[in-house]
Formats: structure tokens, C-alpha cells, sequence
């Protein structure tokens, strides 16, 4: 029972984590997207550092409670979520996909218009989410290979990558190893490990809140690359001066690189530990759910989100097999691996991702047609806005060039 447990709540998290960008992508006005998408990233955080606690906590358990209680507990936020969505709106571009194109309007215009039918962003969402449906109502991703056809692989190949860039960031030795790179540090004790871990998961909360209220004003490339440098050069601190100050030694019976006998080191492995986890929480962290939901059209939306949410997984489980022995083996060369991959995805990010800030979902298509795969950075931050009459005036184009097509046949 157990097994299948833990089989349920994997797939379910697995749902949950691929849907809940789309959704929130979806009903958000283009100038707050970044912001309200990030939220899934917070809510991670307070997650992991509610856990922590809890765990803890129950560590002093004796008997079965001591893991029954932190599973159990995670029924909660399960329950508000599945119970919160009955009174959520359903999302207008799978109204209007479906037909139900009043209520695709009227839900747009209560989330962007205050009721206002007539909005001016009202019109325009409603206007380019009716054309982009009627040009792929017929051309809908019918499988996943659909996803390499056409101009597809380009963007799937961004979302899948930027979600391993976000595993290979290190940010997982930092969360779920940290005892591990404390002890090593030459932090020893319950109680002092207590403390240094539970300021890393304080910093992941705080830290992730500037990038809520900043990610639509800097926008997702300098965000990424930026966030990619200062989080290799981190790394590559905490391995040099391990690797510098430490040697092989034995901790509780362990054999493990250990720091000892140099305070300073011991104190600048850790500042730089928290330094990290505060660049991946204000860059990586955020956008790396973010970008993804944004990338698509409808038509694939759906299915190139979740496979770029299953690669995050993929990683995630890879790396949870492998750093521990490479913790045990090589040790503080670990950390260069990582911040390798760290200035490996600073170049990808920097050459091959184009800004998306500020766009509609259908206006992202634009920026797409301009072409630059391996020139980003030439794709102007204002490529694809429209205004209302621009969108009208090509809905008609398009309707009198469909006429035209019919009368000459």
C-alpha cells in the first residue's frame, strides 16, 4: 500500500506541477504573467521549508508516526487546491477552443476588465485567441510526435532544456543535501546544523519574492543569464575552498571530505551556500516555470509542457542517484561539475532564448517567425505586440483573403 501510495502522489505531482503553469499562463493579463506563474515557484518553497520543520519535528518520533504524520500532513494543501479549482474559472483559450466563446469573453473580461466587455485588452486577447484557434483548430497536436513537426522542435528543445538547466543548476546539493555539505564544511552538531539549514530554506522564501515582483520588468533573459554566472561562480568557491582546506577524514563514522580546524573556511563555504540558493531563488528558480508556459501555441501548449515538466523530474530523479556518491567520491570536484553546467547554460540561455516579457500568448508565435535560432539576443523586446485594430484589421484580411479563395474555386 505504501508503494502505491507514493505511485498516486508521484503521478498526481506530476499532473499538478505540469498543469498549473498552463492554467496560470492562461488566465493572466500579459504584464503579470511572469509574476503570478512565479507563485508556483514560492509555493515551493514554503512547501520545502514547512517540510523541513515538520520532519524534523517528527524525527523525535518513535515508531511509525514519525513518517506517517509528515505524509499524511501533505493531504492539506491537496485538498485546498482540488477544493479551491470548483470555484476557479476555466481557462477562455479551452473555452474558445471548445466553442464556448461568450463564456471564453465574459471570463476574460472579468479578469482583465473588470466586467468590461469592451476593454481594450479584453478585445485584443479575444480577438488573437480567436484567430490562433481557428488556424490550428484543424492543425491540434494529434500525439507527441507532433511536437518535432514543423516549427515545434525549436521550442520544445527550450522548455525541455531550460527545465534540466534548472536540475543541473546544483540547486539540488544545496536543498536536499545540505546536511551533507555542512557536515563537510566542518559544521558539526544537531543543533548547529539545525540553524545553518533552516536559514538556507528561509533565504529560498525571501529571495524568491523580488524575482514575483521584478520578473516582468527585467525580463526572463537577464534574469537567466545573469542568474546562471553568479550561480557558477558560487559553486566554484565552495568547491575551491574545500578543496583547498579540506581532506579526507571521518564524521559520525563516515568517511567524507571534511574542512577542519579553519574556521574562516568553514564560515565562507557556508555564506557561499546561501549566496546560491539566494541567485537561484531570484533567477533560475522563478523562470524556469515561467519561460516554459509561455513558449507554445494551443495547440501543443498542453503536451510540450508536460513533457518539458517531465524532464524537470527525469533530471531531478538522475541527480538523486548521483550526487550522493559523488559526494562520497570526488568529493568537493562535485561542485565544479555543477558550476560547469552552470556557465554551459549561461552560453545556451545567452544565444538560443529569446525574450518573451510583455507578450500575449499568441503574440509569442511572432517572435518565433522572426527566426534568430542562434542569435536571441537580436529579437527586439518589442516584436509581435499589437494593438487592438492591428489584430482586427488582420482578422478581416484573413476573412476577405478565405472569401476570395472560395469564389475563385
Amino acid at each position: 500500500m505504501l508503494v502505491v501510495g507514493r505511485i498516486v502522489s508521484g503521478v498526481s505531482v506530476g499532473l499538478a506541477s505540469a498543469v498549473v503553469p498552463i492554467y496560470q499562463s492562461e488566465i493572466t493579463a500579459p504584464s503579470i504573467r511572469g509574476r503570478i506563474v512565479s507563485l508556483q515557484q514560492w509555493s515551493i518553497t514554503w512547501g520545502i521549508l514547512i517540510q523541513y520543520f515538520i520532519q524534523f519535528g517528527c524525527s523525535y518520533i518513535n515508531g511509525a508516526a514519525s513518517f506517517r504524520v509528515p505524509w499524511g500532513l501533505q493531504m492539506i494543501p491537496a485538498i485546498i487546491l482540488s477544493v479551491g479549482m470548483l470555484i476557479f474559472p476555466e481557462s477562455p483559450r479551452y473555452l474558445f477552443d471548445k466553442g464556448r466563446e461568450e463564456e471564453a469573453l465574459q471570463i476574460l473580461a472579468d479578469l482583465h476588465g473588470g466586467g468590461d466587455k469592451t476593454n481594450e485588452l479584453v478585445v485584443l486577447e479575444y480577438e488573437e485567441i480567436k484567430h490562433q484557434v481557428y488556424f490550428e483548430r484543424t492543425e491540434g497536436a494529434k500525439s507527441y510526435l507532433d511536437l518535432f513537426k514543423g516549427g515545434n522542435p525549436r521550442r520544445v528543445m527550450l522548455g525541455c532544456c531550460l527545465q534540466m538547466w534548472s536540475q543541473l543548476s546544483g540547486m539540488n546539493i544545496m536543498m536536499y543535501y545540505i546536511i551533507y555539505v555542512f557536515r563537510g564544511a566542518g559544521l558539526t552538531g544537531t543543533r548547529g546544523n539545525l540553524i545553518a539549514d533552516s536559514v538556507q530554506y528561509v533565504l529560498n522564501v525571501v529571495f524568491t519574492v523580488p524575482a514575483i515582483i521584478y520578473i516582468d520588468i527585467w525580463g526572463r533573459r537577464p534574469m537567466l543569464i545573469i542568474g546562471t554566472l553568479v550561480m557558477g561562480f558560487w559553486l566554484c568557491l565552495v568547491g575551491g575552498l574545500q578543496g583547498k582546506y579540506g581532506s579526507w577524514g571521518e564524521v559520525d563514522g563516515d568517511r567524507i571530505w571534511v574542512v577542519a580546524n579553519h574556521d574562516a573556511a568553514t564560515k565562507a563555504i557556508i555564506v557561499s551556500s546561501y549566496f546560491f540558493v539566494c541567485s537561484f531563488a531570484i533567477s533560475m528558480g522563478p523562470v524556469s516555470w515561467t519561460y516554459p508556459a509561455e513558449l507554445y501555441s494551443l495547440k501543443v501548449r498542453g503536451k510540450a509542457v508536460s513533457l518539458a515538466t517531465a524532464t524537470n523530474w527525469l533530471f531531478n530523479t538522475a541527480l538523486a542517484w548521483a550526487v550522493p556518491p559523488g559526494l562520497a567520491s570526488i568529493a568537493w570536484k562535485t561542485y565544479f561539475i555543477f558550476a560547469a553546467f552552470n556557465f554551459a547554460a549561461c552560453v545556451h540561455i545567452f544565444f538560443m532564448y529569446p525574450e518573451t516579457v510583455g507578450r500575449t500568448l499568441e503574440e509569442v508565435e511572432d517572435i518565433f517567425q522572426q527566426g534568430h535560432v542562434f542569435s536571441a539576443w537580436e529579437i527586439d523586446r518589442d516584436v509581435g505586440k499589437k494593438t487592438v485594430e492591428e489584430v482586427i484589421a488582420k482578422e478581416k484580411n484573413l476573412q476577405k483573403e478565405s472569401l476570395d479563395e472560395k469564389s475563385s474555386a
